[in-house]
C-alpha cells in the first residue's frame, strides 16, 4: 500500500527520557481507516527545517487496540528531524504524516504464537514495545520474553509503561534489561548485546522451549550479532524478524551511484504511480531511480534513503536494476521484482518500474 501524507494535529508531547520524546497524533474519523496499522509499523514524518524538506520514518510505539497513533523520536547526534522534534514540537503543532508501513510487524491473524522473544536496544525498543503490547491482549496463550539494552536504568525508554505491563502480566511477561555502563549485580544483565552476551542469554533462558517467534530492533551490529548467534544455536532463520534503524554502510547522498564501469547501461525508464507514467534517461553509474524520478518533478513515497525504512518499495515491470543497498527487501520480495527504488539502478535498455504493484 502506497504512503500518502495527511496534515495531522499534536495531542501530546511526552518527555520519555533525558533525549526522547513521543509524539501523539489526532487522526480525524475520515482517516482512521487509512491509519489502521499493525504492531511494529512505522508512520513517516515530514516537515521543512531551515528551508529543506526532511523526511523521517518512526516506528509506532502504541498498538493498535490502543486506538492512538504515537511515535518515539529519540535525539541523535547531528540528527535534524530528532533535534527538531525534541527541541520544537509542541501540542497544537501540525505536521505532515504519512499513513502506516512497513514489513516489520506482528500479523494480528495469526494466534499461534506460545513463546515469543524480543530483543531491543535504545530506541529499538519502539516497535517491540507495540508487538508486546499486541501480543500480551490478544494472544492469551503465548509468553513473551524481553531482553532489552542501555546504557543504564535512565536511559530506558518506556520504563514505566514496561513495568507495568511485568506487572500486570506476571506469568506472561519476562523482561530482562542488559546495562553497558550500570551494574545491577548480574553479570550476565551487565555488558553489551553482542554475540558473547547473546549465546549466554540463550543458554540461560532460551534453549529449553521452543520458540515460535523472534523480533529484533536496534543498530546494525546488534541486529547482526543477535541474529547470527541464534541461527549458529539452531534457530531457523525464517522465524527471526528484523528491523533496522540505521546502518554504517547505507548512505543518505543523493549522489551515491554504482562504481562499476563494466555495469553502464543508458536506459530509458520509466516510473509508474497512481496510473501516471514519468519517463527519463538515466545510466547505471547515475544517481538512483528513486532521485532522478523526483528532479524530474515525481511526488514518490521515501523516507531514509539509506535502503533501511522500505517506504520507496516498487516493482520491476521489465527490465532489471541493481541495488547498491538492501536492509529491508526479503530474498522472496527480491526474487518477485521488487526493489527500493533510492538505492536501485538500471541495468537494462529498458526499465519500468512500478510504484501501483
Amino acid at each position: 500500500m502506497i504512503q500518502r501524507f495527511h496534515s495531522l494535529r499534536i495531542i501530546d508531547v511526552r518527555k520519555e527520557t533525558a533525549d526522547c520524546v513521543s509524539i501523539a497524533f489526532d487522526v480525524p474519523k475520515e482517516l482512521i481507516s487509512d491509519y489502521q496499522f499493525f504492531a511494529g509499523q512505522y508512520l513517516t514524518l515530514k516537515a521543512v527545517i531551515d528551508g529543506e524538506e526532511v523526511r523521517r520514518a518512526y516506528s509506532l510505539c502504541s498498538a493498535p487496540n490502543e486506538n492512538e497513533w504515537r511515535v518515539a523520536i529519540k535525539k541523535t547526534e547531528n540528527g535534524k528531524f530528532s533535534t527538531f522534534a525534541n527541541c520544537n514540537l509542541k501540542v497544537g503543532d501540525f505536521l505532515d504524516v504519512s499513513t502506516p508501513s512497513g514489513n516489520f510487524m506482528l500479523n494480528n491473524s495469526s494466534n499461534q504464537n506460545q513463546f515469543v522473544v524480543l530483543f531491543a536496544a535504545g530506541s529499538g525498543i519502539t516497535p517491540i514495545i507495540s508487538i508486546l503490547k499486541e501480543l500480551l491482549k490478544n494472544q492469551s496463550n503465548c509468553f513473551v520474553s524481553l531482553f532489552y539494552g542501555n546504557k543504564g536504568f535512565n536511559d530506558v525508554i518506556f520504563r514505566e509503561q514496561l513495568e507495568n505491563l511485568k506487572n500486570n502480566h506476571l506469568n506472561r511477561l519476562s523482561i530482562n534489561h542488559i546495562f553497558s555502563r550500570e551494574n545491577i549485580g548480574n553479570s550476565i544483565q551487565h555488558g553489551r548485546i553482542n554475540k558473547e552476551k547473546t549465546q549466554e542469554i540463550y543458554n540461560s533462558f532460551l534453549c529449553q522451549t521452543p520458540i515460535d517467534n523472534i523480533f529484533i530492533c536496534g543498530p546494525e551490529q546488534m541486529i547482526s550479532d543477535v541474529r547470527e548467534t541464534l541461527i549458529e544455536s539452531g534457530i531457523k532463520s525464517e522465524i527471526i524478524h528484523i528491523e533496522l534503524f540505521n546502518t554504517s554502510k547505507a548512505t543518505k547522498n543523493e549522489e551515491k551511484r554504482v562504481k562499476s564501469d563494466d555495469l553502464t547501461v543508458n536506459s530509458k525508464v520509466q516510473v509508474i504511480m497512481d496510473g501516471n507514467i514519468i519517463e527519463f534517461q538515466l545510466a547505471t553509474n547515475g544517481i538512483s531511480i528513486l532521485d532522478t524520478a523526483l528532479k524530474f518533478g515525481a511526488d514518490l513515497p521515501y523516507a531514509c534513503k539509506g535502503g533501511v525504512c522500505c517506504t520507496c518499495k516498487a516493482k520491476i515491470i521489465d527490465g532489471s536494476a541493481q541495488m547498491i543497498n538492501n536492509y529491508a527487501l526479503t530474498q522472496d520480495e527480491v526474487e518477485s521484482g521488487y526493489i527500493l527504488t533510492c538505492q536501485a539502478h538500471p541495468t537494462a535498455e529498458n526499465v519500468v518500474v512500478s510504484f501501483d504493484e
